[in-house]
């Protein structure tokens, strides 16, 4: 595995863990952050994935395109699609006014988050 790949994994499980850490708070939980490091968790993911096999990696957040890009290597990746766009509004609109997330939001993201998690490990061969 290559070393980039590897940092993105510990970046990703990293931003899993936090959010996860915000579900589970009983004091003042930020289920806007547990929402947005969700969503980095995917995105990082993904990028990992990209990184293992030599792509372009975009600036973007876009998780859409993201899952896109990975789908031209595995088209397996096609059934994370739905979800990703669900996730997608937690990278920018949660983190400003106007925008607050539910508990129930927040347990749906890490789901997913931890969902692309489970997905991508095994495929990069990171157990």
């Amino acid at each position: 595995m290559n070393l980039l790949t590897r940092e993105w994994i510990e970046k990703a499980d990293g931003d899993l863990h936090t959010a996860q850490r915000e579900l589970r708070a009983r004091r003042q939980p930020n289920y806007d952050a547990a929402c947005f490091h969700a969503q980095q968790t995917a995105e990082k993911y993904l990028k990992a994935w990209l990184q293992e096999f030599g792509k372009e990696i975009p600036r973007t957040h876009n998780l859409v395109d993201l899952v896109s890009l990975c789908i031209e290597t595995d088209e397996a990746f096609a059934v994370l699609e739905p979800d990703l766009r669900g996730l997608d509004g937690y990278a920018v609109r949660i983190r400003y006014p106007g925008q607050s997330a539910s508990k129930d939001e927040a347990s749906m993201a890490v789901k997913i988050g931890n969902t692309v998690r489970l997905f991508v490990r095994p495929r990069i061969g990171f157990e």
